[in-house]
């Protein structure tokens, strides 16, 4: 369903839960909204460039006015480090900026709903490897797909320190949620013989899309009370540390203002 059919639907028939994907045209996202018995709104490239701040706050204002659920999915992957025209880095934009625009714009929407609840697909507990390059966020020295893949990883997790730290009055709930390896397709922004490799493990080893879309969807059904949860692959993790959550969304206010 493309945004406006979703966004239609949601408004003919407000009985329905309204459920925003950002990332729901493809992997996780997609499996993810086929198996709910909601009125989704999958967002692709097709309704916006999340990579860009301008179209982001675009398509927040297009969106319904009432939001039961965001799914924070949406992501990309490269080789090498592409800058935005807005003159971020394209995998920092899309993995962070956007989730975190998507996450602060539609909160008046979500507090309308009665159980509202953010999602964000994210590395919580997962690969220590994972930091913020604080005096290089953009990563103009030292970029990889590694690098940057576990920047968003480990930002995620502190946008959902943040958001519950400046909104603590808020009847949102924001679960933050690791479902580690899943045969969700990165293996092709990989060179060979990596691409074959991944691809091949991912396949013997890694969790297919539908089966990763389970947990989710009961997730969204039935959220969880405390106004902060941080999951790995179901499993509850230490959450992160608010000192960082703060420092990551000063960093952002002053990239994105």
């Amino acid at each position: 369903m493309c945004l406006l059919s979703g966004a239609a639907g949601g408004i003919d028939d407000p009985s329905m839960r309204t459920v925003v994907i950002a990332g729901g045209t493809r992997g996780i996202g997609r499996a993810l909204a086929d198996s709910l018995d909601a009125d989704v709104i999958r967002l692709g490239s097709a309704d916006a460039d999340l990579t860009s701040v301008t179209e982001t706050r675009a398509l927040i204002a297009r969106l319904p006015d009432r939001i039961d659920a965001l799914v924070l999915s949406a992501g990309c992957f490269s080789r090498r480090r592409i800058v935005t025209g807005e003159g971020h880095e394209r995998t920092f934009a899309i993995g962070v900026l956007a989730r975190y625009l998507l996450a602060d714009g539609l909160r008046p929407a979500l507090e309308r709903a009665p159980d509202p609840m953010i999602l964000n697909l994210c590395g919580v507990g997962g690969i220590r490897a994972g930091r913020v390059h604080w005096d290089d966020p953009t990563l103009t020295r030292g970029y990889s797909l590694l690098t940057a893949t576990m920047q968003v990883a480990r930002s995620n997790d502190l946008l959902g320190a943040g958001f519950a730290d400046r909104y603590p009055g808020s009847p949102i709930r924001y679960v933050l949620y690791n479902p580690l390896f899943v045969d969700s397709g990165m293996h092709r922004h990989f060179d060979q013989p990596a691409r074959a490799l991944v691809g091949g493990a991912a396949k013997v080893f890694g969790m297919p899309v539908t089966k990763a879309a389970t947990p989710l969807k009961a997730l969204l059904d039935a959220p969880p009370p405390a106004p902060l949860t941080a999951l790995r692959r179901g499993v509850p993790v230490p959450l992160p540390d608010p000192a960082d959550a703060a420092r990551l969304y000063e960093l952002i206010r002053t990239t994105v203002y």
